[in-house]
């Protein structure tokens, strides 16, 4: 690699950091190419992304942004996982990493907020933008559909009543 393609990379790897709402790193020796491979395709699917990089051109990369603090873990083989979704590249790397444990979980950060791996997995349990809208929007129609079944419900009932008097007057005219 020659400076020309080690500045593109650390240009590549700053505008990474720059945009990344959360920033992941693993220890991923022993991962065979099928193995990184898979854990792309489910980093991908879950909006995120998975990075191999020379751990001195991320080094120098992380010079200037809110993830400088975690410049010291990047020693031996590191994977960079990251997204702008601050739970999805933290909810991919821990599942992952519970099936192979060849994949192990470093730490990262949140913007400025640096995260031992404990903390990742406590970020990884939390529950994604899509489900949390999906939780608002079902709190939301809960008091609609309580309201309509409060509503009907005096209708309901009377034609029960109507119903069963209906039925009396019937068994009163056969006998």
């Amino acid at each position: 690699m020659d400076r020309e393609e080690k500045a593109q990379a650390v240009a590549a790897l700053k505008k990474l950091f720059s945009s990344a709402g959360v920033v992941v790193l693993t220890k991923n020796s022993g991962l065979t190419v099928a193995e990184v491979t898979q854990l792309r395709r489910k980093m991908r699917d879950a909006g995120a992304s998975f990075k191999v990089a020379k751990n001195r051109l991320a080094k120098i990369a992380l010079r200037g942004t809110t993830y400088e603090p975690i410049s010291d873990l990047f020693r031996g083989p590191t994977g960079i996982a990251y997204s702008s979704d601050v739970i999805a590249a933290a909810k991919v790397a821990t599942a992952f990493a519970k099936g192979n444990e060849k994949l192990v979980i470093l730490g990262g950060a949140m913007g400025a907020t640096r995260l031992d791996s404990s903390g990742v997995k406590a970020l990884a349990e939390m529950p994604s933008l899509d489900e949390l809208r999906g939780k608002l929007v079902g709190l939301l129609q809960a008091p609609a559909t309580k309201i309509a079944g409060v509503l009907q419900a005096p209708g309901s009932k009377l034609a029960r009543v109507f119903a069963a008097y209906g039925a009396k007057g019937e068994k009163s005219e056969a006998a």
